[in-house]
């Protein structure tokens, strides 16, 4: 099978020919599915990068969906199932992480407790950071966290809900507020911002406050509902008072980062209420926040990663249900895979980029 593969740090990507993941291979809890669309995200850049030290080569993309061409007897799934792939791969199934109490006692173990399940340290890997990736015809997942796409959600769309999707839904989750009160999306108008906004006022109720730094991204903000839209680089003593007006003079109740510039935090502290939440999901080298905002304001900043099964399963819903819009530009075969590096590289892409891998499934749901 053709396969989009890094093969030294720092170097472009290769498309090479690989052995398909051979079925003797596949354990009680894999699924081997064919790709239909996969998807780049930042941390494909930072994969490439070795910031993982990920053993090379390796194929690229944690954000794919396909279908189920094999899978176990007892693996909830069946040859044919439309599935948005699971990134993390074979938990250990003993740490507290993989337990319900999501802590070190001896919960039940379980996808429907506390959804912690994706931060198990003793995990093989990651689908696409640390072993085989979605930018290939076939990719070997873990059955265990990988989500049936119900009816509406196309395969299409799928391929950035695996990663984009599940980080911002669970990121707004953890902020624990109410319908009506006030989130601050710093970095709105990107592949998970431009989620964020539509999660929070369609499914939630939330009232949007979207912050960022360019032109289209904050009329993208606009069009997708965000009831206030703050350009950030008016300065950030300008942008907070902004904020405290269109807020009612408190600030933001809460507030999800996802900007990777070196001032997306403390900018993200500072538009938050007293005692408010920041829930940081960007990745930038450094996070760094003003002492006063953590010690003098009560600033409560927490990180985010990924979404449990169950939570996967409930962004899929409100996926469906809501209508949320995924932005795309869609590229065509593996070969394509210079041309999508290039509009990456130069910032003209709007939302994710996607990569048509199998036309053919498709053109099967029309």
């Amino acid at each position: 099978m053709q396969a989009v593969r890094v093969v030294d740090y720092e170097e472009p990507y290769e498309l090479r020919t690989v052995p398909v993941p051979p079925a003797d291979e596949l354990g009680p809890h894999d699924l081997l599915v064919k790709v239909a669309t996969a998807s780049y995200c930042h941390t494909d850049g930072m994969v490439a990068a070795g910031v993982f030290g990920t053993q090379l080569p390796v194929t690229a993309s944690h954000e794919g969906a396909g279908t189920v061409v094999r899978a176990s007897s007892g693996s909830g799934f069946l040859v044919g199932d439309r599935v948005m792939c699971g990134l993390p791969f074979h938990p250990c199934g003993e740490c507290g992480d993989c337990r319900r109490d999501g802590g070190g006692g001896e919960g039940k173990k379980g996808e429907e407790g506390q959804g912690r399940q994706q931060y198990c340290p003793r995990a093989k890997g990651h689908v696409g950071v640390h072993i085989d990736g979605c930018f290939a015809e076939y990719v070997r997942v873990d059955a265990r966290f990988t989500t049936k796409l119900p009816e509406g959600v196309s395969l299409l769309d799928a391929a950035p809900l695996a990663c984009a999707g599940r980080t911002v839904w669970r990121a707004i989750q953890q902020t624990n507020l109410q319908r009506g009160q006030w989130i601050a999306l710093v970095g709105s108008g990107g592949g998970l911002g431009h989620l964020g906004i539509q999660f929070a006022t369609k499914a939630l109720g939330l009232r949007v406050l979207a912050i960022d730094a360019r032109d289209g991204p904050l009329e993208l903000s606009k069009e997708l509902g965000a009831e206030a839209v703050l350009d950030a680089r008016l300065g950030k003593s300008e942008v907070v008072e902004w904020a405290q007006i269109v807020t009612g003079g408190h600030g933001a109740d809460a507030t999800v980062v996802l900007a990777d510039s070196p001032g997306a935090c403390a900018l993200g502290c500072a538009v938050t209420r007293m005692h408010g939440t920041v829930v940081q999901v960007a990745q930038p080298e450094e996070v760094c926040v003003p002492f006063q905002e953590i010690v003098f304001r009560d600033i409560r900043l927490k990180g985010s990663l990924l979404c449990s099964p169950a939570e996967s399963r409930a962004m899929l819903e409100a996926v469906a249900e809501y209508g949320i819009e995924v932005k795309s530009d869609v590229f065509h075969g593996l070969e394509s895979i210079e041309e999508l590096m290039d509009m990456v590289n130069k910032g003209k892409i709007q939302g994710k980029a996607v990569i048509l891998v199998d036309q053919g499934q498709i053109d099967d749901e029309k």
